[in-house]
């Protein structure tokens, strides 16, 4: 039966991910623009039917329960499921925050600071086992050998992209530090060698997946900084450094991140120093 896992079918969205990032350029030419679409757009793959879904990636819907069955799934719903486990943990807006945190009692200055603490060291004991060292290496390498270095991170990810762009700047590494501002379009500043440290965490910046879109169809190195491989940002090819940070109430903190992005630059102002002397 479709509601029934099916053997050997991925049984999480990240596995799921896996799979597809697995099979790469060897799926035929339908169903890799099923796996394109269902890896940019989670949300719509949670409440779509099979001919909605169709439609969008451009293919017959025999094409989409093609890609379920290539996959190990006996149909779309059961695929689908996973999609929706993952939107239903969508994170919920501010104001239900603070209520869930009021209902527990945990509104308190004293209990937040305490919680807000304890996350923190958690999500920094997390950050070794989610980072790929040998991915690390290569942001490293990739942005140490850039002429200049694009920065690219909105909303939440903003305070880290504009403490980055800090940290080069004192290292004296050129960067540029994308703002957005006046939502006028910076990626025609993209130069030939340039590389994109793009920073987004789910919910996804549009405007910097679309960045970090045009960067790679240009040619550009990116170095993605983002939270699980689920992120739109996978399907691109980039260098990946996943960081994943414990909440408060659905509150989240940067304590990872930040810790990252430093050891990061730190590294890539080392590297050129070498490389230079």
């Amino acid at each position: 039966m479709d509601d029934a896992l099916t053997s050997g079918a991925p049984d999480t969205l990240d596995a799921l991910y896996r799979e597809i990032a697995a099979r790469g350029d060897a799926l035929p030419k339908r169903l890799r623009q099923c796996a394109d679409y269902v890896t940019a757009n989670p949300d719509r793959v949670a409440v779509s039917t099979v001919a909605e879904l169709a439609q969008a990636a451009e293919v017959q819907p025999s094409a989409v329960m093609r890609f379920c069955q290539e996959l190990g799934f006996s149909g779309f719903s059961q695929m689908q499921r996973l999609f929706r486990e993952e939107y239903s943990r969508k994170w919920p807006d501010y104001a239900t925050r603070l209520q869930n945190l009021r209902r527990t009692g945990e509104d308190g200055p004293a209990v937040l600071l305490a919680e807000f603490v304890e996350a923190g060291r958690t999500s920094l004991e997390n950050l070794t086992s989610t980072v790929d060292i040998a991915m690390l290496e290569r942001a490293v390498d990739l942005l140490a050998a850039s002429p200049l270095i694009h920065l690219v991170g909105y909303r939440r990810a903003f305070p880290v992209a504009s403490y980055l762009a800090y940290a080069l700047e004192k290292m004296g590494i050129p960067c540029v530090l994308h703002t957005a501002v006046g939502q006028l379009p910076t990626r025609h500043a993209l130069r030939p060698g340039d590389a994109v440290l793009a920073i987004t965490f789910a919910p996804y910046s549009a405007e910097t997946v679309t960045f970090a879109e045009a960067a790679r169809a240009g040619g550009h190195e990116v170095v993605a900084l983002t939270d699980s491989l689920s992120s739109p940002l996978q399907r691109l090819g980039v260098v990946p450094l996943l960081v994943s940070e414990v909440d408060v109430g659905a509150f989240r903190a940067l304590s990872a991140t930040f810790a990252l992005a430093l050891g990061l630059v730190v590294a890539v102002g080392a590297r050129r120093e070498d490389d230079a002397s």
